[in-house]
C-alpha cells in the first residue's frame, strides 16, 4: 500500500540507490515547482516517482487553501477529474474479461436509446439537419474517444452548443440538475447528433461517462458500487470516491482557476472544499471525471497496471488484457494529431496514439519526450497527471488543483525532470 510506503519514505528520508536515479536530479523536482508556488501560479503540488515497486521520490508543497495557509500533506484529497477515465475503462475491461460485453458490440445492445443516432449535417442550434451514421457506435469507439461525442467546453463545431443547451455539462452539477443520473444523462445524449460518424476521428468527449452507464446496465450495480467492490477495495483505495465524506473535509484541497489566454494569471477559487459538489453525495456519477483521490490511492492503481493487473497477489485484470489496453487502437497506428481535431486533450497530440482508456506514446521524437515507447498516461482538468513506463518499471503522479490543465507546461516538465534523473536503464526489459 503506497500510503505506508510514502510515510516510510518521509520518515527514513533515505535515498535508495538501487532504484537507478540520481538523487541530486530528483531533488530538482520540488525546486522547479516551488517557483510556480512562489509566483502564485499553482496552489500546491504533490509529486510521486516510483520504480520497481518502491518510492524513489516524494515531495509536496503548498496549501489546501491559499488564504488560510493550511499546508497539504501526503493524505490531502484532490479532485482528479479525467484521471477517473482510466478507472472506468478498467471496469469495462473487467466486464469484458467475464464475457459480459464485447468491444465490437454496438452500443445500442446495452443502451437501446442509441439505436437511431444521427450525425450533424448543417444549420444552427435552433434549426439543424442530421443524417444517419455510416457506422453504429461500438464499445471500442467509446473507449478510444472515436464515437462522435464531445464536451460542452470544446470548440470548433456548431453541435457542441447543444450540450450546454440540454444541460449536459458533465463536470458541473448545479442544484437545478440534482436529479440528473447516468441513465437520464445517456437518454438526453442519445437525442443529440454526433459530430462525425463513429470511428472516423478522435475527439475528446464524454464517451467514458456513457461507459459508466454501460457498467451499470451490464453489472446490475450503480457505478460507485461497482468501482468500490471491484477496484477500490481490492486496491486499498480508501480515500477514492465520487464525493469526500464530511469527516475528511479537513484533508480536502480547494481548487483554483485562471483564465486561459488571459494576461491576468491570478488564481481564484473554483471549488471550495466542504462547499462544492464533490463534498456531498450526488446522483450524477461521472465515470469520465467525477472522482476524488489521494496520491497513495492512485499510486496503488498505477502499480496494479504496472504489475499487469496484479496487486498484492490479486489479479484484477489479466496481463494480456493490460497489454492489449495499452496498445495504440487508432487505425493504421495513427497519432492523435493525424486522427484528431487538435481542439483539446489531456495529452500532447504529436507522437501519441490512444489505447483503451489511455494516451499511448508511439513516437518519442514526435512527442519530444524521452519516455519509453509504450508508456501510457492521462490527466485531469485541475492539472493532475500520471504516466506509467512499463519498460523502465516506473510510474509518476503529479497532483495539484488548478483549472485549466493547459495553463502551464507542468506535465511535460515533470516528465523531463524524472527522465533526466534516471541513470540506470532497466536491463531486464
Amino acid at each position: 500500500m503506497y500510503q505506508k510506503k510514502i510515510s516510510n519514505h518521509i520518515k527514513r528520508n533515505q535515498f535508495n540507490e538501487e532504484l537507478g536515479f540520481d538523487k541530486a536530479r530528483l531533488d530538482q523536482i520540488p525546486d522547479y515547482f516551488s517557483s510556480y508556488l512562489n509566483q502564485e501560479r499553482i496552489p500546491n503540488f504533490v509529486c510521486l516517482v516510483a520504480r520497481h515497486g518502491e518510492v524513489a521520490h516524494y515531495s509536496h508543497q503548498g496549501f489546501k487553501n491559499i488564504e488560510s495557509k493550511e499546508p497539504i500533506d501526503e493524505n490531502t484529497i484532490f479532485r482528479i477529474y479525467s484521471m477517473t477515465k482510466p478507472i472506468t475503462s478498467v471496469a469495462i475491461m473487467m466486464l469484458y474479461e467475464k464475457g459480459l460485453l464485447r468491444l465490437e458490440h454496438e452500443l445500442f445492445r446495452y443502451l437501446p436509446e442509441f439505436a437511431n443516432t444521427e450525425i450533424w449535417e448543417s444549420g444552427d442550434l435552433n434549426n439543424y439537419k442530421t443524417r444517419p451514421v455510416d457506422n453504429p457506435i461500438l464499445i471500442k469507439d467509446l473507449l478510444t474517444h472515436t464515437a462522435g461525442f464531445t464536451y460542452d467546453f470544446m470548440l470548433g463545431h456548431p453541435a457542441i452548443g447543444l450540450y450546454k443547451k440540454n444541460g449536459l455539462d458533465t463536470y458541473i452539477d448545479p442544484e437545478e440538475k440534482k436529479e440528473m443520473n447516468l441513465e437520464k444523462f445517456t437518454e438526453k445524449l442519445s437525442s443529440l447528433p454526433l459530430l462525425f460518424s463513429p470511428g472516423e476521428k478522435w475527439h475528446y468527449s464524454c464517451s467514458i461517462d456513457v461507459l459508466g452507464r454501460v457498467v451499470e446496465v451490464v453489472s446490475g450495480q450503480q457505478l460507485d458500487e461497482f468501482l468500490k467492490e471491484n477496484i477500490f477495495e481490492p486496491l486499498e483505495m480508501i480515500d477514492t470516491g465520487f464525493y469526500v465524506e464530511e469527516s475528511k473535509h479537513e484533508r480536502f484541497s480547494d481548487c483554483y482557476q485562471t483564465l486561459l489566454g488571459s494576461k491576468n494569471k491570478k488564481m481564484t477559487i473554483s471549488h471550495k472544499s466542504g462547499g462544492d459538489v464533490f463534498s456531498k453525495p450526488r446522483n450524477f456519477l461521472s465515470g469520465g471525471g467525477g472522482l476524488c483521490s489521494t496520491v497513495s490511492d492512485y499510486a496503488n492503481f498505477c502499480q496494479m497496471l504496472l504489475n499487469k493487473g496484479n496487486y498484492k497477489g490479486t489479479q484484477l485484470l489479466s496481463p494480456t488484457t493490460v497489454e492489449f489496453m495499452t496498445l495504440n487502437h487508432l487505425p493504421e497506428n495513427k497519432t492523435l494529431q493525424q486522427m484528431g481535431d487538435s481542439s483539446f486533450s489531456e495529452t500532447r497530440f504529436d507522437g501519441a496514439g490512444f489505447g483503451l482508456g489511455f494516451s499511448v506514446l508511439i513516437d518519442q521524437v514526435g512527442a519530444m519526450m524521452p519516455a519509453s515507447l509504450g508508456s501510457f498516461s492521462w490527466g485531469g482538468m485541475a492539472s493532475t497527471f500520471f504516466w506509467i513506463d512499463p519498460k523502465e518499471d516506473l510510474f509518476s503522479i503529479l497532483l495539484t488543483q488548478l483549472i485549466p490543465s493547459g495553463r502551464y507546461p507542468i506535465r511535460p516538465q515533470a516528465q523531463t525532470l524524472v527522465y533526466a534523473a534516471l541513470k540506470d536503464l532497466n536491463k531486464n526489459s
